[in-house]
């Protein structure tokens, strides 16, 4: 057999193993959203318990809470950067001041447009509530790279960790911050803060990408197959 088939038969052998393994690594990734989406929907069901009685650690992520107090609307956080169903805008962050505790809790309003993600006014955005309801989530102790913060002085954030948050508010935060869900209204999103659903429980595509990746490799095999015989 020339030499030349005999190279490419080791090259689609090759391909054919690394097509293989990032099928099985699909698949892996695959098994990893089905526990995470179990771990969801169990936290989503239980029931709605006060913010302040959640240990502050990861136990009680999408725990679903309650939180009332004064909201801090002078000292508002805004999250840049944020979309919401293709239209650009920013997420308004409102720290609530509970009675007796000398630490607040964010609160994740939801979403409000803003034509350059970043410039929004928030005086026009206030609301009369001062409970909510929705799901809980924790600030990131993971800084990463770079400042988190793009404008400090007008509480402009990039991302939400306790660093970012601790440099723009004058008092201590939790960790667990509300996401407040959606309230019963007909009034049109542009006129109002868009509350957040919680995280999707789709599977994502990693069922379609590993079957792409084992057809690839079904491919290489056999194409090298048909070349060899067709070379002897």
């Amino acid at each position: 057999m020339p030499r030349r088939i005999v190279t490419f038969a080791l090259f689609a052998v090759a391909f054919a193993a690394l097509c293989i393994r990032l099928g099985f690594w699909q698949l892996s990734r695959l098994a990893q959203r089905r526990a995470q989406n179990t771990v969801i929907t169990a936290r989503l069901a239980q029931p709605t318990v006060d913010l302040s009685s959640l240990p502050p650690d990861s136990s009680s992520w999408l725990r679903r809470a309650r939180v009332a107090g004064t909201p801090d609307y002078d000292h508002e956080v805004i999250l840049a950067a944020r979309s919401y169903n293709g239209s650009p805008g920013v997420y308004v962050l409102t720290p609530l001041r509970v009675a007796g505790r000398d630490t607040a809790f964010l609160v994740n309003r939801g979403w409000v447009y803003a034509p350059d993600g970043v410039t929004v006014d928030l005086h026009q955005w206030r609301e009369p509530d001062t409970s909510f309801v929705g799901f809980v989530e924790l600030l990131s102790t993971r800084a990463g790279t770079g400042t988190g913060v793009l404008r400090g002085e007008r509480r402009i954030v990039r991302r939400l960790d306790e660093q970012s948050i601790a440099s723009v508010l004058p008092y201590a935060v939790s960790p667990l911050y509300l996401v407040a869900t959606a309230q019963d209204t007909t009034v049109p999103v542009r006129q109002r803060v868009a509350r957040l659903p919680p995280p999707a429980l789709d599977e994502g595509p990693h069922l379609s990408y590993a079957i792409q990746w084992f057809a690839f490799a079904t491919i290489a095999i056999v194409g090298a197959a048909a070349v060899a015989v067709r070379g002897r």
